[in-house]
């Protein structure tokens, strides 16, 4: 069932209304959807209520590939004309190979709204000064963010990424109050400032908005840079296919609540199953997005493989959730789903014994993984007895995670760091 939670109740009438005007025309312009239906044995006339969405079959990124390769460039499932697209974005997932986002002007349009909704409930104000530290590129998280910004009237530094010494000249003259990045670049651009002999406390900022890649809401990544640059943390959630940023954290709400509006249907399913989740605190499930209103890419019941957790309920019943990892990334040891995510946030609350910085090194491709699990963990910066320090980890990781690992402990600055994403698995060898 989909909750009013997800849906305001003041704008599930209108939502269903918007909804079913988008599917009873999406067979005429995408063939995709037209044969999808079809070779279901489903009618789109059947949605009455919202929770008639689960009698629709899935979309999932396979299906978009297949759809664009076969029918470049935006695919079968494109829904509007090249002619009528003002911009395209991409997301390259695990193959590498760019998957494209057409955006007509409404739908640009849209996005700007969602998102400026979204930072402005992470606390963006328009007498902000934000140090936009995400690529302006096909990247969602930039030209949009941009857009999103400006709309509220902050002032936008777009400093992008591998432009570090750009930031803190920045940082040192306009008068930054706000960063926006992945939560990797967050840690990076502390760990660069401290090398040229800084402390990021100086520069004033008050307020960190990150998202992009899970972790952002990691109660312990938080805390750490939070004491690191003197600056709140809050996070957002979105993807490419579908928006931007959909979710976004209230500060010290503890989760993050949909901010999509009238313009995303959400569910929370099982991801084995496929079976709908009752969003209340405590449940655990895979996203899945159906657009109400979307001219280019309008997809229906889409799969996010963001693994999300209910943290609470805010004042108004809204789930709050936390990204907790994607299935792309999860590995299964002896049965047990284990997200490298979860690996990091253990290691992070031993600081400054350890620095927060790990990676697990797999014997082959995933996801099933023989214990014991092997993980690299930086050391941090106060001296330790690192053989207690290693069992320690060891111990965190068998009773949380249930699994059995090896650590290996290995000086500061050893793993690969990043200005984008942080990869937190690799092959060995």
């Amino acid at each position: 069932m989909i909750k009013p939670g997800f849906v305001a109740a003041e704008d599930r009438e209108t939502v269903t209304a918007m909804l079913r005007a988008q599917l009873a025309g999406l067979p005429a312009r995408s063939p995709f959807y037209a044969d999808l239906f079809a070779g279901h044995g489903v009618d789109t006339a059947a949605l009455v209520t919202l929770d008639d969405l689960r009698k629709l079959p899935f979309t999932d990124k396979q299906l978009l590939r297949e759809s664009q390769a076969g029918s470049p460039p935006l695919g079968r499932h494109a829904g509007a004309d090249m002619a009528d697209v003002i911009r395209v974005h991409a997301s390259t997932g695990t193959t590498g190979k760019p998957s494209w986002v057409g955006v007509t002007r409404r739908d640009s349009e849209t996005w700007t709204e969602m998102v400026a909704r979204a930072f402005m409930t992470m606390g963006a104000r328009r007498e902000d000064v934000v140090l936009h530290g995400s690529g302006l590129t096909l990247f969602v998280g930039g030209l949009p963010i941009r857009d999103a910004l400006e709309r509220i009237g902050c002032t936008m530094v777009p400093i992008g990424t591998g432009a570090s010494d750009k930031a803190v000249q920045a940082l040192e003259s306009l008068g930054v109050t706000a960063l926006h990045a992945t939560p990797s670049y967050v840690r990076y651009l502390a760990e660069y400032v401290r090398k040229l002999g800084r402390d990021p406390r100086e520069f004033g900022i008050t307020k960190i908005f990150v998202g992009g890649e899970p972790g952002g809401g990691e109660p312990a990544f938080q805390q750490r840079m939070e004491e690191e640059w003197g600056a709140r943390v809050t996070e957002g959630l979105g993807n490419a296919d579908m928006a931007p940023v959909l979710f976004a954290e209230p500060p010290g709400a503890g989760g993050m609540r949909f901010t999509g509006g009238r313009h995303v249907v959400v569910e929370l399913i099982d991801p084995d199953t496929g079976e709908p989740i009752d969003p209340e605190p405590g449940a655990t499930g895979e996203l899945v997005y159906t657009s109400v209103d979307r001219e280019c890419c309008p997809l229906v019941r889409f799969r996010t493989r963001d693994r999300v957790l209910v943290t609470g309920l805010a004042g108004d019943g809204a789930p709050l959730i936390r990204c907790v990892g994607r299935t792309d990334d999860m590995l299964i040891v002896l049965g047990v789903n284990v997200f490298p995510t979860a690996i990091r946030d253990l290691a992070q609350t031993l600081h400054p014994r350890t620095n927060g910085v790990v990676q697990v090194v797999l014997p082959g491709p995933g996801p099933r993984v023989e214990p014991p699990l092997r993980v690299d963990v930086e050391l941090g910066e106060e001296p330790c007895d690192q053989e207690r320090l290693r069992q320690e980890i060891e111990e965190l990781i068998r009773a949380r995670l249930t699994v059995r690992a090896t650590v290996v402990l290995v000086p500061p600055g050893s793993l690969e760091r990043t200005e984008m994403k942080s990869r937190l698995t690799r092959i060995a060898g």
